[in-house]
């Protein structure tokens, strides 16, 4: 008996309203770290599912030990995932996207119920054309995030982690503006070319 490996995350996604319909869940990073910290000790890897919205997220949860990211809302908008596009009144292109505990979905509700509770919703994303243009980005933002830590693999993260030589620091909300893009009257953002 056992399991071959656990997803972790519960109420953070993009999408889901679990933590304020059910009051469950916490913050993605404590729970892949001290989730990957006991999956170890049992030699069982974890996938880091929900709020995953950028390569830096995906360097995040495997710094804090996840051994994969689950990425539906970064890939949703691309050709090959499902749902419908249309125009904004703008005109700019979207794409239907719906969570899975939401009730277009209607995964999380049982056959039996006869109330069926929400948790997630359904909405759109701006299109992000073909996967396979927008992988090669987050494949190189993933390269630079590596780089930047200073880590060539991802075993040679693990070790950095386990020796305590990896650091995080709590970022107050002024740094966190500081880190992104500010003081500019505007500007126009480009993924990749």
């Amino acid at each position: 008996c056992g399991v071959d490996a656990l997803r972790v995350g519960m109420g953070i996604g993009s999408i889901c309203t679990t933590q304020e319909v059910c009051a469950c869940g916490r913050a993605q990073a404590s729970a892949v770290y001290s989730i990957a910290k006991l999956a170890r000790a049992h030699g069982v890897p974890i996938l880091a599912d929900g709020g995953i919205s950028s390569p830096g997220h995906i360097v995040k949860a495997l710094c804090l030990g996840a051994g994969a990211a689950m990425c539906g809302s970064l890939l949703a908008g691309t050709e090959e995932t499902p749902g419908e596009y249309f125009y904004s009144d703008t005109g700019v292109r979207l794409k239907r996207y719906r969570g899975m505990g939401s009730i277009d979905a209607n995964r999380y509700f049982g056959s039996g119920s006869t109330m069926k509770v929400a948790q997630g919703v359904s909405g759109s994303v701006q299109d992000k054309g073909s996967v396979h243009r927008y992988l090669p980005y987050l494949i190189q933002g993933i390269k630079h995030g590596m780089q930047d830590i200073g880590a060539k693999s991802i075993a040679e993260l693990r070790q950095q982690l386990h020796a305590g030589e990896l650091r995080f620091e709590l970022r107050s909300p002024a740094a966190q503006r500081e880190g992104g893009v500010h003081g500019l009257h505007s500007f126009e953002r480009k993924l990749f070319a």
